[in-house]
């Protein structure tokens, strides 16, 4: 391995390039046109890492097809040229079609899916990350952890996000299998339960019950590892062995109904959020807040969020026209009265 200094945070995850359909509850077409967007869990993570970390401590493979829209390709550049790895094909760029039916959305690929391995990874970096993320079956997992394990010296924190519709009883086996090698597990509520044969809809009391059951299945190796539960407008839910459990509330709360538009990827970045709060701090429950605010900037628009410069003697970033720094320290007192209240 390159002594280079490595990234951050990388994520296997994909690059898709989303399109859309619209119909009324009975299936009849609305006449809504919306161009293609940016999409994939992977660029997600990245872009909810980068609202914290410069560009060059990001990275993620695109493979980029022979249809790759200029306006996309300008998208991206603009978040940091350094954070991709444009793999160039000789034929399309793997996309998605979201169909909405009424208020219930489906997801189906068009094109054939290409997997993105740590080998190739390896390959096109000049040292490996120091933060690993994917999103996959418990199977697929399995095979990535041993990939890692095979390449020297290289011991990564693994961020595990199970695919949805893999969270089944039927997987629970296999996820037993690969958890001692996870640092942190992070499905969302209705995944969590649904895993665990838990009933829906899922409670703060049933959120916490299957949070301790998956950490009792040993996640990291001596039990060191975190459950993390995203729970929507519940905020989340981190447990640890040493720590104990800790809820950290949602940056937009049900009574902000005007900031959440779209709730799309808001998962992927908030794992991508978490990664670049432990590159600040060594605290699962202080580097959830990051996650929480990158979540925050995701849900206020259709797509990802957007970034500016800032003017001024220190290059600062705006993200969606705010500094997160702003929402962190805002969310960070929110919580301190939080703590206030409960020990009172």
């Amino acid at each position: 391995m390159s002594k280079s200094k490595p990234p951050h945070f990388v994520t296997l995850g994909l690059f898709i390039i989303d399109e859309f359909s619209f119909a009324d509850e009975n299936g009849t077409p609305t006449g809504r046109v919306v161009a293609p967007e940016i999409g994939g869990g992977g660029t997600y993570a990245a872009v909810g890492a980068r609202i914290w970390l410069p560009s060059n401590q990001i990275g993620m493979v695109v493979d980029r097809g022979t249809d790759f829209p200029s306006s996309i390709q300008e998208k991206l550049d603009g978040y940091g040229p350094e954070m991709w790895i444009f793999r160039d094909q000789d034929h399309g760029t793997t996309r998605a079609l979201n169909s909405y039916r009424g208020e219930h959305r489906s997801f189906e690929y068009l094109t054939p899916r290409i997997r993105i391995t740590p080998n190739d990874i390896q390959s096109t970096l000049a040292a490996c990350p120091r933060t690993l993320h994917f999103i996959c079956s418990p199977t697929r997992a399995a095979a990535i952890i041993s990939e890692v394990h095979q390449v020297e010296d290289w011991k990564p924190l693994m961020i595990y996000e199970p695919i949805p519709d893999r969270c089944i009883p039927a997987e629970l086996p296999a996820l037993r299998e690969v958890l001692p090698f996870v640092y942190v597990l992070s499905p969302n509520a209705e995944e969590a339960l649904s895993l665990l044969g838990y009933a829906l809809p899922p409670t703060k009391v049933s959120i916490e019950r299957a949070a301790a059951e998956f950490l009792s299945f040993g996640v990291g190796k001596s039990g060191q590892g975190v459950v993390i539960i995203r729970s929507g407008p519940l905020g989340c839910f981190a447990l640890t062995r040493a720590h104990g459990g800790r809820w950290i509330e949602a940056y937009w709360s049900t009574e902000d109904s005007e900031k959440i538009v779209d709730v799309t990827g808001a998962g992927n970045s908030f794992l991508g959020g978490l990664a670049a709060g432990l590159y600040f701090t060594s605290d699962i429950y202080e580097a959830s807040l990051y996650a929480t605010v990158s979540a925050s900037f995701t849900i206020e628009q259709g797509g990802l969020p957007a970034i500016t410069s800032k003017k001024g003697d220190v290059q600062e970033y705006l993200w969606n026209g705010e500094l997160p720094q702003l929402r962190l320290e805002n969310l960070r007192a929110r919580m301190s009265h939080y703590q206030d209240r409960v020990s009172n």
